[in-house]
């Protein structure tokens, strides 16, 4: 299990070193999903302590996302993201203290909605950032 666990923080390093800030964002929502889905595990198991280091965890990445935010050129979206990454930290935190997956399951679904509308705009985001960059 050792080997497997150092391959897969070798291979997320190296795909952050790689990553465009588009990508970067992609792998924040990608962390954030997983930590979640690990954490309903942890309830399930009655691991509660493993359950709430990955749900700190999740709120961090989430803490991460917001602090991406762009109000000057985001605007009113920038506003709706900011408040809506404060509700799914607020309903993570609920979702800690009573074991309840029916919260996780919620916020899973709000990230897994934002993160499709991301994902949809990668080749336009990669455009700007060649351009951005002189490529």
């Amino acid at each position: 299990m050792n080997g497997l666990q150092a391959y897969q923080r070798v291979n997320a390093q190296t795909s952050i070193t790689d990553a465009d800030p588009h990508r970067l964002i992609q792998l924040l929502y990608n962390g954030a999903i997983e930590r979640i889905n690990m954490a309903k595990a942890r309830i399930k198991a009655k691991d509660y302590e493993g359950k709430g280091k990955l749900i700190s965890k999740a709120i961090e990445i989430i803490g991460g996302l917001r602090s991406f935010l762009d109000f000057e050129q985001g605007g009113d979206l920038a506003v709706s993201l900011e408040g809506l990454y404060d509700y799914m930290e607020r309903t993570l935190f609920q979702a800690s203290l009573k074991n309840d997956i029916t919260k996780l399951d919620e916020v899973l679904s709000l990230l897994r909605a934002v993160k499709e509308g991301w994902d949809g705009i990668r080749e336009e985001a990669v455009e700007q950032h060649a351009q951005a960059v002189g490529l």
